[in-house]
């Protein structure tokens, strides 16, 4: 499984063992640059998998994108290709592949169905990342049309939990907001400034349901349709910042600095497909999902 160490991965790990895997094999990036093709047939002759669950990714918040989107775009895209290339080469019996929500267009009709992702552009300071993931879904298809190639394609909304990614510099919404709010109300200072306007809308999905809803995607599913995974709800950032503000039992002020970009208008997916097909629902509650989330950042001594 790559990305098994990150954030999603090391949470699918635990729901795998959950349910009696034994032999996990979790690619480490310094050992396996998966960019690289040379290490992508090495990766397939040492683990010599079954089933592939492709999780790894080259990501981060707006200003990641916006600093990185040759990187973003490169290497997401190669590490997709090539892995999927040689899943197929050496007899793999099921791939999971994890696109993105940054992949639907930008002004989507909410809420966002697997048949409007080729309806539009995506939103731009992402497009480039959304673009690369969402060639793993053009692939899928293509390689079960020729090959009979059991491929699957799963697009998880914004996440978030314990373990998430709390540097500022490539941290998505909610770990940013979390440790600012805290780092704020440690240090007393009257005033958190957050990002733009505080008028797009979100939808979140805490990481430990992600992580079964790609278990039982791998487990259930077996079609070449695109797969929503969400919650199934929609949120403003503004409201969003006064929701963390007082779990973190922050204060002060919030201050919006219109001169950063919004990213897209709105987000929120239909998720009436991942039920239906595979009985997954998001169970654990917005708000129980926040409070983990702060208590793990508080509780891991990232300063």
């Amino acid at each position: 499984m790559t990305g098994g160490a990150g954030f999603l991965g090391s949470h699918v790990v635990e729901r795998l063992r959950l349910r009696g895997a034994a032999d996990i094999f979790v690619p480490r990036s310094r050992e396996y640059d998966l960019v690289q093709l040379d290490a992508v047939k090495r990766l397939f002759r040492d683990a010599r998998p079954d089933v592939v669950i492709h999780l790894a990714a080259r990501v981060g918040g707006i200003e990641a994108n916006r600093l990185n989107p040759g990187r973003f775009f490169y290497e997401n895209l190669m590490m997709g290709a090539q892995l999927m290339e040689g899943a197929r080469l050496a007899g793999v019996r099921k791939f999971v592949a994890t696109g993105t929500i940054c992949a639907y267009p930008k002004f989507t009709p909410v809420p966002f169905r697997e048949e409007d992702l080729w309806n539009g552009y995506p939103e731009e300071t992402n497009a480039p990342y959304g673009l690369a993931k969402k060639m793993l879904l053009v692939q899928a298809q293509a390689y079960r049309q020729q090959y009979g190639f059991s491929a699957i394609t799963v697009f998880p909304v914004n996440l978030y939990g314990p373990r998430d990614n709390f540097d500022l510099e490539t941290a998505h919404v909610i770990p940013a907001m979390v440790r600012k709010f805290v780092d704020a109300r440690e240090s007393g200072h009257p005033e958190v400034v957050l990002w733009g306007t505080g008028q797009p809308t979100r939808e979140f999905l805490f990481v430990r349901d992600a992580a079964e809803g790609v278990v039982l995607a791998a487990e259930r599913y077996d079609s070449s349709e695109p797969v929503n995974l969400g919650a199934g709800f929609e949120l403003s950032i503004a409201n969003l910042a006064g929701l963390i503000a007082r779990l973190t039992g922050y204060s002060g002020r919030v201050a919006w600095d219109t001169t950063r970009p919004d990213g897209q208008p709105r987000r929120c997916l239909d998720v009436s497909r991942a039920e239906k097909e595979f009985g997954f629902r998001a169970s654990t509650p917005f708000e129980d999902g926040l409070r983990e989330t702060i208590a793990w950042f508080e509780g891991s001594g990232i300063s």
